[in-house]
């Protein structure tokens, strides 16, 4: 419901690409395309930096949203037990939003990966 319905999510291919270069278009396939972290165990996502500009109509704005997001899962070891890693992505969306008769939403959002980093997790705290 952030988005327009025809709205465009461009994404990464990480590791491949780090810039954006997958195209999801309308709101089922930018759906289709995020519930690809429910393969996850969990994630956390932080906000570390965010500027905002008017766009070229009273309508219209534009953002850069810089963030972390951390992707904690396990991996077999290969000696028949499970490791936890945590792959982070330190990351920034170039956005477009739309002032919609629901409010604002995004139009199109660009994600661009600065750096992937893959750590070892001791411990990680159950789902509630």
């Amino acid at each position: 419901e952030l988005f327009t319905d025809n709205a465009e999510l461009v994404v990464a291919d990480a590791p491949t690409a780090l810039t954006p270069v997958r195209a999801h278009r309308g709101r089922d396939a930018i759906a289709t395309a995020v519930s690809a972290v429910a393969r996850v165990t969990r994630t956390e996502h932080a906000i570390v930096g965010e500027v905002y500009d008017q766009g070229p109509r009273p309508d219209r704005a534009r953002g850069r949203i810089t963030g972390i997001a951390h992707h904690w899962s396990q991996r077999s070891n290969g000696h028949a037990g499970t490791d936890i890693i945590d792959v982070v992505w330190h990351l920034r969306y170039d956005d477009e939003y739309a002032l919609t008769a629901a409010g604002w939403r995004i139009s199109r959002r660009a994600l661009t990966l600065n750096a992937i980093e893959t750590l070892p997790v001791r411990r990680l705290r159950s789902s509630e």
